[in-house]
């Protein structure tokens, strides 16, 4: 009797420092998988991203981890790249928003949530939601309207330079093709007359060139400048043409401005990136991406290189100077 009361005892105590050893494991760290497009060369919407999820409570090396992979510029890597993240079981991928990333991390996984910090493409058109109210699959995130706002930054070109009637627009292929049937329909209401330069990111700088020859060859009088992950690239040598010949431009993106461009108008791409971060709150808590609606920007940045302006011998109206969120002297 003493026997099984002593073995029913030590079983209990056996049980007891097992259920006691689980509950002191520390929780495994979310895993998450960050995939880019461009180079590991600090980010500001990279380190905006984490900062979004530090005012969340979430410490990178602490209670997550995030797995980080660049495709250094080169598209043909994205794939093996989200192969990778999907291969390390991450808990969810956060893609730049390059619809190339997207692609691939949708085609690298149906059932892992991605995370959209902010894509360049209307989504429902790409074929990434079904809506954006009701996504719809494991993609959900937010939306730069970079499309949306071409005939905004159409409009301020015209403020800026009242006699411009030839416009040229560098495009990237196929992405904006929507965009560009509607803006051609929309410009002559500002007096303008569109010249389509499509690049295509298949053939490289090649493509770029063979762009930036027809806009010499034309010769029209301001360029707008759309988004894609070849003329991001490559924005340092779009910049030195437009220099050059002496073009007023506007672009999409802050970066063009911040390496010589004139002007830009575009959705805040740093408050899109710590916006980001939210999704991934709302993930790891529980909610599905079907039912997470992508959103779109509620910031949007002006900004004028008044610096180039002079180089180029342009005078920005003060009316304009005085709209911009932020003007380089």
């Amino acid at each position: 009797m003493r026997k099984a009361i002593f073995s029913i005892l030590f079983v209990v105590v056996l049980l007891a420092v097992a259920v006691i050893a689980e509950a002191q494991q520390p929780e495994k760290a979310p895993r998450i998988g960050y995939l880019s497009s461009t180079t590991r060369r600090a980010s500001l919407a990279d380190e905006a991203f984490r900062q979004g999820l530090r005012d969340l409570g979430y410490i990178d090396g602490k209670n997550i981890v995030i797995e980080y992979r660049y495709a250094d510029g080169k598209p043909d890597r994205l794939a093996k790249l989200a192969a990778e993240l999907v291969g390390l079981k991450v808990d969810i991928v956060v893609t730049s928003g390059a619809p190339s990333v997207i692609r691939a991390a949708q085609q690298a996984s149906g059932t892992i949530p991605i995370v959209m910090r902010g894509t360049v493409v209307d989504p429902v058109v790409a074929g990434f939601v079904t809506s954006l109210a009701k996504p719809g699959g494991n993609i959900t995130g937010l939306s730069d309207l970079d499309s949306d706002l071409h005939p905004k930054r159409l409009e301020l070109l015209k403020e800026a330079f009242p006699r411009i009637s030839r416009v040229a627009m560098l495009w990237p292929a196929p992405q904006q093709e929507q965009a560009r049937q509607e803006i051609a329909v929309l410009a002559p209401g500002f007096g303008i007359q569109i010249q389509s330069v499509i690049v295509s990111g298949t053939s490289g700088l090649e493509g770029l060139e063979r762009g930036l020859s027809a806009i010499r060859r034309e010769r029209p009088d301001a360029v707008l400048i759309a988004s894609s992950q070849l003329i991001n690239e490559h924005r340092v040598r779009i910049v030195e043409f437009m220099t050059k010949h002496r073009l007023p431009t506007i672009s999409a993106s802050t970066s063009m401005v911040d390496v010589g461009g004139l002007m830009s108008y575009g959705a805040n791409s740093y408050d899109l990136a710590r916006r980001a971060a939210t999704y991934v709150d709302k993930i790891l808590k529980g909610t599905k991406p079907a039912d997470l609606p992508v959103e779109q920007p509620t910031k949007f940045e002006f900004v004028i290189n008044l610096k180039t302006a002079k180089q180029i011998g342009l005078t920005i109206p003060q009316k304009l100077l005085i709209r911009a969120d932020k003007v380089i002297k």
